[in-house]
C-alpha cells in the first residue's frame, strides 16, 4: 500500500531572536500553523534564536518526528550544551528539537533540505522568516533554483513587521530595470501572517518565465 507523503516546509531563519518580540512570536505562530496543517519541518538544525523557537514549538505540538534539523559539523559548537571535548558529537535533544543530522558542509545541508521538500507531499515549500546573511543567501538560492527549473516548489517570505520590505522593493526595481523578467517577478511571494504563509504555499503557481532546463538532479 502506497502512502501519500506529508508535505515538508523548509524554514530559513536567524540563529538570533532579533530586537523585536514580533519575530519570536512569528516563529511560534508559523510552527502552530504547520502543526494544524500536519506539515513537517526541515530546517538548519539550530537550537537558538528563531531556528530553535520554530523547531521547539512544533515538536511540543506534533512530536519529534515532525522536525528534522540538518546542521554542518563546524556549527555544532555554537549549539546549547555542546561538548567541546568531542567535536564529532552533538547534544541536541531529539525530544525537544526533533531529529538532528550532522553533515560535513553547508552544501550538503542545503541539498538535503531541498530534497526533503521536493520529495514531500503537496503543500510544502520554502519559507523565510527573518534572519541575516545566511537566511538571505539560502532564500536567494532556492529562488534561483526555481527560476532555473532545478525545483518547482513555492518560495515564500514571511514578512514580519516589514522586515523583508527592502528585498521586495529590490525585486520590483530589478524588474523595472530589466534584470528580472516581468513574468518571473512572482517566483518569490510574500506572506504577512502564518496563516497567509499556508495560503501562499497552497495557491502558489510557478512563474511563466521559468527556464525549461534539465539538470540531472543538480543542486537538489
Amino acid at each position: 500500500m502506497t502512502t501519500t507523503p506529508k508535505p515538508v516546509v523548509c524554514v530559513f531563519c536567524g540563529a538570533s531572536s532579533g530586537t523585536s518580540p514580533a519575530h519570536l512570536a512569528a516563529a511560534r505562530s508559523l510552527a502552530r500553523t504547520l502543526h494544524t496543517a500536519n506539515i513537517k519541518l526541515v530546517y538548519g538544525g539550530g537550537t537558538v534564536g528563531l531556528m530553535g523557537e520554530v523547531a521547539r514549538t512544533l515538536v511540543s505540538l506534533s512530536g519529534p518526528s515532525s522536525v528534522h534539523g540538518i546542521i554542518p559539523q563546524p556549527l555544532v559548537r555554537y549549539e546549547q550544551n555542546h561538548d567541546a571535548t568531542d567535536p564529532t558529537s552533538h547534544s541536541i535533544d531529539e525530544a525537544i528539537y526533533g531529529k538532528t543530522t550532522v553533515v560535513k558542509d553547508m552544501h550538503t545541508r542545503k541539498q538535503m533540505m531541498a530534497r526533503e521538500v521536493i520529495d514531500g507531499g503537496v503543500g510544502g515549500g520554502f519559507v523565510a522568516l527573518s534572519g541575516g546573511y545566511g537566511t538571505l543567501e539560502e532564500l536567494m538560492e532556492v529562488t534561483t533554483w526555481n527560476q532555473l527549473g532545478i525545483h518547482s516548489m513555492p518560495v515564500v517570505v514571511y514578512n514580519v513587521d516589514g522586515y523583508w520590505d527592502g528585498l521586495l522593493s529590490w525585486v520590483k526595481n530589478a524588474v523595472g530595470t530589466g534584470f528580472i523578467a516581468e513574468n518571473n517577478k512572482e517566483i518569490l511571494v510574500e506572506a504577512r501572517s502564518a496563516e497567509d504563509v499556508l495560503t501562499q504555499l497552497k495557491e502558489y503557481r510557478n512563474a511563466e518565465g521559468r527556464f525549461n532546463l534539465t539538470w540531472d538532479h543538480e543542486g537538489a
